[in-house]
């Protein structure tokens, strides 16, 4: 099966988060803050949305960060994926 989300709604799975910090601390599971960046599994079409044409600026392997509490998080044959807007997204991150 695969997600399919409608209109300006993105589906995102989180990265994984780091293990170590950056002075080479080890952190354990409690200690972790989940990340916030993620990368678009899937997109919707965008449409016309509450009245205003609304343009897909994601695209699937895109690597976006979002904030802490948006969307919905579900789980979906095993694995755990966000669902949310396209407005909810804060920036795609490019290299």
């Amino acid at each position: 099966m695969k997600l399919r989300p409608l209109g300006d709604r993105v589906v995102i799975k989180r990265v994984e988060a780091e293990e170590t910090t950056k002075g080479g601390i080890i952190l354990t599971a409690s200690a972790k803050e989940k990340p916030q960046m993620a990368e678009v599994i899937a997109a919707g079409p965008g449409g016309v949305i509450d009245g205003h044409e609304v343009k897909m600026e994601l695209k699937v392997g895109d690597k976006v960060l979002f904030s802490k509490y948006s969307g919905n998080e579900i789980k979906f044959e095993g694995e755990e994926f966000i669902i949310l807007s396209q407005r909810e997204i804060l920036a795609v991150v490019e290299k």
